[in-house]
């Protein structure tokens, strides 16, 4: 199996990792927090800025990959306060179209830099 590391500019990363990973067919990217890549701080707002944020770097590392978010199969969201469930459910809406992909929803007790949210997901590259 190869594995090539994938970065994408504009998205910030806290530790020793890629954005995203190829190998054989899927890309695998890294859990993207509401960093602002140009000042490495949490954007400001509440959760529902925090979401916009996660996708706009997802969207970077999937672009840098050369994909988008319809070939996204897979997705894991990390909530440190559940009761942002339907905060996040209504951004996370406007990035999917049916057939949605699968989902995993956590609650956890923090996140890197005091982020309310982190997402993860897994996506198709059928033209790597």
């Amino acid at each position: 199996m190869s594995r090539q590391a994938v970065t994408a500019p504009g998205a910030a990363a806290v530790g020793p990792y890629a954005h995203s990973v190829r190998a054989d067919g899927t890309v695998y990217l890294s859990g993207q927090t509401p960093l602002d890549g140009a000042t490495g701080r949490l954007v400001a707002g509440g959760i529902e800025a925090q979401v916009r944020r996660c996708f706009v770097n997802l969207g970077a590392v999937l672009a840098a990959a050369g994909l988008g978010f319809e070939d996204v199969v897979k997705c894991t969201v990390f909530l440190t306060d559940m009761a942002d469930f339907a905060a996040m459910n209504r951004v996370y809406a406007e990035h999917f179209t049916e057939p949605y992909p699968a989902r995993t929803t956590i609650g956890v007790a923090a996140l890197p830099l005091a982020a309310r949210v982190e997402i993860e997901m897994v996506a198709h590259a059928p033209r790597a």
